[in-house]
């Protein structure tokens, strides 16, 4: 499988999307990119997929959302076919975020 880095117009599109959800920010890391929530790591892009984090929450308000690994080692995420729906894809992901635990604080060096 060859996968290709995600385009940063895509990874904008989504996190615009997302917005409503709370403070959306994004990350470049190998290649590709982490999304946050308030500062809780929410869901990756890959080869211009959209993958989120699973959560019951996000599941019982989107039980048709389909299952895939990111990438290879990755545990399975919801795999986002489409952001169209702001207001669905803001509830979605704010029950997603609120389910998650709250980072780890990093230690100083």
């Amino acid at each position: 499988m060859i996968f290709l880095a995600s385009n940063l117009e895509f990874v904008e599109y989504v996190c615009d999307q997302i917005s409503a959800a709370g403070d959306i920010t994004y990350k470049k890391m190998f290649g590709e990119y982490g999304v946050y929530c308030d500062g809780k790591v929410i869901g990756v892009i890959c080869d211009n997929q959209f993958f989120v984090k699973k959560t019951e929450a996000g599941g019982a308000l989107c039980p048709d959302y389909g299952e895939a690994a990111p990438y290879t080692g990755a545990k399975p995420h919801f795999m986002i076919d489409s952001v169209d729906n702001q207001e669905l894809m803001a509830r979605f992901i704010r029950a997603t975020c609120d389910e998650l635990p709250a980072p780890k604080p990093k230690k100083k060096k």
